[in-house]
């Protein structure tokens, strides 16, 4: 069974993705690779959390193993293993988005920020400082500074918070040269500009070198709590990987990509973030639907910020070079652990953290003998997490390429995305995944698999990690997001406990009456648990998210409405409460496309006022917000449109 077929049973409408590993093809979502199986079944939440019990079986029946014996001194070792790797190097805050959005340190000057660089300085570079497109070998980066022409760039829009966690002064966004600075035009004091290269699975397909085509990173700034965020600006011109592209990126995509950022930051997703947001005075050509109309497009700049932007495809286009570069695979590894995942780092044989795979002959996959295995694991919990994350709130990234695959488990690379409306689990945003649907909403925790599949074989190619370890890597991806997922529904309708039965009715109804997916969830929470209501008065709390529907239709969700009350009746959780706790997971305002697109128009007519406004919005997305409930409305009909509901990856 596939995760799709897990999530909806009822459904057959979506292809199945299949997985092309060591010679044996898998169905995605129960992968048997060599001796160890993916099940779905519920696992402890990580098994970076502290193992209880310590030795015997757990509550899916494989057994957890120490290779030393379960003493006091053993248990108090792994414990303490478990609990620093759980305080990971992302300081999420409590909703698990990057950063903490509280105030420390002392404020800083733009001449004041601390950088340190180190990706230049601990990793091969490329000897050559020319940007003309070509393949470029043995190297992680090439040298490259920031090429856009501007003229009389403007401040279109900035986030406080992620300024916060760069201990910038906020009087900063003021300075008349603040433009030119981070349009690349004027250079900023201390840093070291590079373009990234990697390559990329692309809908399936290895498509070789890709790399940092437009986006140029300044460096790494080291804040006041030790954490390290790397800056760069995306538009800000050629690279030597920019192929047949111009380097640049126009307002419409560019106010997209900041806003979603932020978005999904205060939804408690993590993402890469937004600095901000500028035009470049200048107009770029582009063909938004690929159909030879092409047009003149305001220019625009964003600053993204993120602890790395290392990619699946970051580690992929070394191990595709053959033997001689899986040194670089190696020391890209040794560098990601060192600076994101320094928990990995003193890891020894006596704080053993060791699995057995389930299988006859009782293989044992011990992580503490192998950093690179525990990273790998890591990568795909995190990866696994994320994407259930998504599927909570009906988000569609629209292009889970392998180069759009963050090793830090952040969303990451902002192009035709979509929030769900009405809910369809075929649903794409995505103009050029129409024919397959490859990554449309259903598909997107198979696809994940695949990547993280993808991922541990150039592990194991460049000799990191071994088939079992790569195998429970993927076991511990099915196992994570079917954890994730089943807590995040639980929640989302404000049951105690998971009831896979009326969860996969209630999806399977909104599916076929095309409910509103963000208005629904917010509305269930207004149902109360009393048995004793009227059958006719079963429905009227959500009578604002069912629409237009014929009497079968009515008693279908009259049917579903009974059985949810009996469930939240024998819950003992007050109607208060329960509501409390579904609003704080069911946010009332999402980034739909045609808010967006609202802005954009503003936008590009020389009025920020709106992209600015819908800023504030998304970041209380969980609050009723008196006076901002049209930001909450269905889309209007003219949003239905292709290049708003729908995109392209032109931008």
């Amino acid at each position: 069974m596939s995760l799709v077929s897990h999530l909806f049973p009822k459904l057959s409408l979506l292809p199945h993705i299949s997985l092309l590993c060591h010679g044996h093809r898998h169905r995605l979502g129960l992968v048997r690779r060599h001796s160890t199986t993916l099940i779905h079944r519920r696992p402890p939440a990580s098994i970076f959390s502290p193992p209880s019990p310590l030795v015997g079986h757990s509550r899916h029946g494989r057994r957890r193993v120490s290779m030393d014996s379960a003493s006091p001194e053993v248990s108090a070792s792994v414990d303490s293993v478990a609990d620093g790797l759980k305080n990971q190097s992302l300081n999420s805050d409590d909703r698990g988005g990057l950063g903490s959005g509280v105030e420390h340190g002392a404020k800083k000057k733009l001449e004041e920020l601390n950088w340190d660089n180190s990706f230049v300085r601990e990793l091969p570079g490329d000897p050559r400082t020319d940007v003309l497109p070509r393949q470029v070998l043995h190297a992680c980066y090439s040298n490259v500074l920031p090429s856009v022409e501007v003229e009389s760039p403007q401040l279109v829009a900035w986030s406080e918070s992620v300024a916060d966690l760069l201990d910038l002064d906020l009087q900063e966004f003021e300075r008349p040269d603040f433009p030119l600075l981070f349009s690349g035009a004027s250079p900023l004091v201390g840093v070291s500009p590079y373009a990234q290269c990697y390559g990329g699975h692309q809908f399936g397909m290895w498509a070789g070198q890709l790399g940092d085509g437009r986006a140029i990173t300044l460096g790494e700034i080291l804040n006041s709590r030790s954490e390290r965020w790397e800056l760069q600006l995306k538009g800000a011109g050629k690279t030597p990987y920019s192929r047949f592209a111009d380097g640049l990126a126009v307002l419409r995509s560019s106010i997209r990509e900041f806003l979603c950022s932020e978005a999904m930051h205060s939804l408690g997703i993590p993402t890469t973030r937004a600095l901000c947001l500028l035009t470049t005075g200048t107009f770029v050509t582009r063909d938004m639907f690929y159909d030879g109309n092409q047009k003149e497009e305001p220019g625009a700049i964003v600053c993204r910020v993120a602890q790395s932007f290392l990619r699946f495809g970051s580690f992929q286009i070394h191990a595709s070079r053959g033997k001689d570069d899986y040194k670089i695979v190696r020391a890209l590894a040794d560098y990601a652990i060192r600076h994101h995942f320094p928990h990995f780092e003193n890891m020894s044989s006596s704080q053993s953290l060791s699995f057995s795979t389930g299988d006859e002959d009782s293989s044992v996959v011990d992580l503490t003998s192998n950093k690179y295995a525990a990273w790998a694991v890591e990568v795909a919990e995190r990866t696994a997490s994320l994407i259930a994350s998504w599927q909570g709130v009906g988000f569609t990234h629209g292009v889970l390429n392998t180069d759009n695959m963050s090793i830090l488990g952040l969303t990451i690379d902002y192009g035709p995305f979509g929030f769900l409306d009405a809910f369809d689990p075929s649903y794409t945003p995505n103009t050029t995944d129409l024919p397959g649907r490859r990554y449309c909403f259903a598909n997107q925790p198979d696809v994940g698999l695949w990547n993280i599949a993808q991922f541990a074989s150039t592990l194991s190619a460049a000799e990191l990690i071994n088939d079992k370890e790569a195998n429970y890597a993927m076991e511990r991806y099915g196992d994570k997001f079917m954890d994730d997922y089943q807590t995040i529904m639980t929640k989302k309708i404000g049951l105690p406990k998971y009831n896979k039965q009326l969860i996969s009715k209630l999806l399977n109804n909104m599916a076929v009456d095309k409910v509103d997916y963000t208005n629904f969830f917010r509305s269930l929470s207004n149902i109360k648990a009393d048995p004793s209501t009227p059958e006719e008065e079963l429905l009227v709390p959500l009578k604002a998210v069912l629409l237009d529907m014929g009497k079968e239709r009515k008693e279908a969700w009259v049917s579903w409405v009974k059985i949810y009350i009996a469930e939240l009746a024998a819950s003992g959780i007050s109607d208060e409460e329960r509501k409390a706790s579904m609003d704080a997971i069911n946010p009332k305002y999402i980034l739909r496309n045609y808010l967006c697109q609202t802005a954009i128009d503003a936008a590009e007519q020389g009025d920020f006022g709106e992209v600015r406004r819908l800023l504030k919005i998304m970041e209380r997305p969980f609050d009723e917000q008196p006076g901002m409930e049209k930001y909450a409305r269905l889309p209007p009909a003219w949003a239905y449109r292709p290049g708003v509901c729908m995109l392209s990856c032109s931008s």
